[in-house]
């Protein structure tokens, strides 16, 4: 579990912390959650305790991309903002692991920043973080192949969860990568002949 204090920027503020935990609340949820929808209203910031959490845009024809993951010691910077400026979220967030998330009140959000520089610089540093992560899958849409995209996934999502085996459905990751169904079963199975991953009921392992 990632406690608050092990984040660089509580270390030094132990009264921070006391006010997190204060004014906060902890939820439990099952990976497959969905705790923020787009265009829903945010009334609090998620902080990750313990799993992980996904954050993706979907288009209005319904299709969706992952845009970056959100694990232990780290919020959503999207939030953030939308609560900052109390504008509506433009991203949906799903746990992609089970997870244990602190929910700051927004108004507090705004108390911390002016109260406690720790704060600031924790915002900061999550937004420079989703900035470069951003940008890496902008990249990744322009200029890889699909394949590659694929299996840089699979990566991420097996160090996420600290296992080779996913839990996860040729669906959901042509979701996630924004492409067809048929690709990704074309490509997985192409990976699996070149001894790559093993394909089994709803799962992927990677050799």
């Amino acid at each position: 579990m990632k406690y608050l204090e092990d984040i660089a920027e509580f270390r030094s503020s132990p009264e921070l912390v006391a006010k997190l935990y204060e004014h906060s609340i902890l939820k439990t949820y099952e990976a497959g959650s969905v705790i923020l929808n787009e265009h829903a209203h945010i009334r609090s910031i998620p902080i990750v305790i313990r799993g992980v959490m996904k954050v993706i845009r979907t288009e209005d024809d319904g299709r969706e991309i992952l845009l970056y993951y959100i694990k232990a010691g780290e919020s959503c910077i999207m939030s953030f903002l939308g609560g900052l400026h109390n504008e509506p979220s433009k991203v949906k967030v799903e746990i992609e692991d089970d997870a244990e998330i602190l929910f700051l009140p927004v108004d507090k959000v705004s108390l911390f920043i002016k109260e406690h520089p720790e704060w600031l610089d924790y915002i900061f540093r999550s937004y420079h973080k989703r900035f470069e992560e951003l940008l890496e899958t902008i990249n990744a849409i322009a200029f890889k192949k699909v394949d590659e995209r694929l299996l840089t996934l699979l990566g991420k999502k097996a160090e996420l969860t600290a296992s080779s085996t996913i839990a996860i459905t040729h669906e959901q990751l042509a979701s996630e990568l924004g492409t067809a169904r048929a690709v990704v079963s074309r490509l997985l199975k192409q990976l699996e002949e070149a001894g790559q991953v093993q394909l089994g009921r709803n799962k992927i392992t990677l050799v």
